[in-house]
């Protein structure tokens, strides 16, 4: 998490800012408390893209959903205003990083009972999702974040029902991103076919041969993405160095024909001995963390770092706030005999300001 810039706003909606998960090409996430302190994930899109109707329908099709699913393997959904100038979403706060930064900066592969474990969640998750009536469409490792008990798989910006096709939809589709990202589509993702959950199944098969490999099956991501999808299209994988376990279950789901793949009660049949996220005996021992030891004390680290975080530095004597119009910038106090960083919590409404003499 990054400190607020000075552009950045103090408040939005009822959520005051804490600091700045990160920003890509459709916004900014932020972390923020609610009046009542509990810690979310706030995403505000671009205005320019706000500015965009059919960006405004897909912004408003990855909330609608993200609450269908629920929020046991995914972030909840807790507010949202979708007709806002500048539309946001509030979500639970997932307290971890994203699966690609544990294997590429902060750990390296995935010992084999992790990867057995987080398999047994992305299944649960894609079970939530395909209940829903949803095909991801876009599972991949920065889609997917890392938590001491358990994965959570976010981003639904890209969803789409079980049977929909491209057709009227299609340029929703096109605002921002593509059909999936390269070195994690499956095979009918990368020919332009219809779509069935199946799809997600070997996007999984990816996912779980990169925590256990660092890298893609079928090459680097940074590679062309016509490269990329012609390995994919060719069955062109490269399961080198992966646990004999591992490797039966990651072709299985690598199939390169749908109806050939595992279905999901098959994975959790596989990938499931015990219960592994409750406290209860699992295959890996009674109530063993599911992580490396190094991972669960970084994640203790970040926590305490979130704690820190909370509260804004004391406002400098004699300053008071005044209110805050939604949309504008707060006042600024002055620095002089005080902190120059210090960034005052906005109102929606002004304080109680004492009679007039």
């Amino acid at each position: 998490m990054k400190a607020l810039g000075p552009q950045d706003p103090q408040s939005i909606g009822d959520y005051r800012l804490v600091g700045k998960l990160g920003e890509g090409g459709m916004g900014q996430v932020y972390v923020a408390r609610s009046a009542r302190g509990r810690t979310v994930a706030l995403k505000l899109v671009l205005p320019e893209l706000a500015r965009q109707p059919e960006f405004r329908q897909r912004f408003r099709n990855e909330v609608d959903a993200a609450r269908r699913i629920g929020g046991t393997w995914t972030a909840p959904v807790l507010d949202a205003n979708l007709d806002a100038d500048t539309p946001w979403v509030a979500t639970g706060y997932v307290a971890g990083p994203s699966l690609h930064d544990v294997v590429t900066a902060l750990h390296g592969p995935l010992p084999e009972r992790s990867v057995l474990a987080l398999a047994n969640g992305l299944t649960r998750a894609l079970h939530d999702i395909h209940t829903a009536g949803l095909i991801h469409r876009d599972l991949k490792p920065s889609n997917i974040l890392v938590t001491i008990d358990g994965p959570r798989v976010i981003d639904f910006g890209i969803a789409r029902a079980a049977g929909a096709t491209e057709g009227t939809t299609s340029a929703l589709t096109r605002t921002g991103s593509v059909v999936g990202s390269p070195g994690f589509m499956s095979p009918e993702q990368c020919r332009g076919e219809p779509l069935t959950p199946a799809s997600d199944i070997f996007c999984l098969g990816s996912v779980l041969a990169f925590a256990a490999t660092a890298r893609s099956p079928f090459g680097n991501p940074d590679s062309a993405l016509h490269v990329l999808m012609l390995r994919i299209i060719q069955d062109d994988k490269d399961l080198t160095g992966i646990p004999d376990r591992l490797h039966n279950l990651i072709t299985a789901c690598l199939a390169p024909h749908p109806t050939t793949r595992p279905t999901l009660d098959q994975l959790l049949a596989h990938t499931t001995d015990g219960d592994h996220w409750h406290g209860g005996t699992t295959q890996f021992g009674a109530q063993e963390p599911w992580l490396p030891a190094t991972l669960i004390a970084g994640l203790g680290r970040q926590a305490v770092g979130l704690l820190d975080s909370e509260e804004p530095a004391a406002a400098p004597a004699g300053w008071s706030p005044t209110a805050v119009v939604p949309g504008t910038s707060p006042p600024q106090p002055p620095t002089a005999g005080g902190s120059p960083h210090y960034a005052p919590t906005a109102y929606a409404t002004a304080p109680p300001q004492p009679p007039p003499p």
